[in-house]
């Protein structure tokens, strides 16, 4: 599928595979393997999805379909009482 420009599109599956390793991972896109491709394709790529409905659409779509195959837990809790942080989180010491 040619685009403007006149180039060929990466393959979306190859670009979303690599947005989602972004996004699982928390890593920076610079980070991102070279089996995903150039990072910077993948960054443009989820950046115009977004800003155009297209990433809103996909993920509308997983969620229908996975609701029809009743494969969603919509009851799922996290329980955030044992998340350590650093000693400075805490706030200043008490003086007393």
């Amino acid at each position: 599928m040619a685009r403007g420009g006149g180039g060929q599109w990466r393959d979306h599956r190859q670009v979303i595979n690599a947005i989602r390793w972004v996004k699982r991972t928390g890593s920076p896109w610079r980070a991102l393997p070279e089996r995903y491709g150039p990072w910077k394709i993948a960054h443009q790529r989820l950046t115009r999805w977004a800003a155009d409905g297209t990433w809103a659409r996909m993920r509308a779509q997983v969620f229908v379909l996975a609701e029809f195959d009743d494969d969603i837990d919509w009851d799922a809790q996290v329980d955030a009482t044992i998340v350590r942080t650093a000693q400075h989180a805490a706030g200043p010491a008490r003086r007393g």
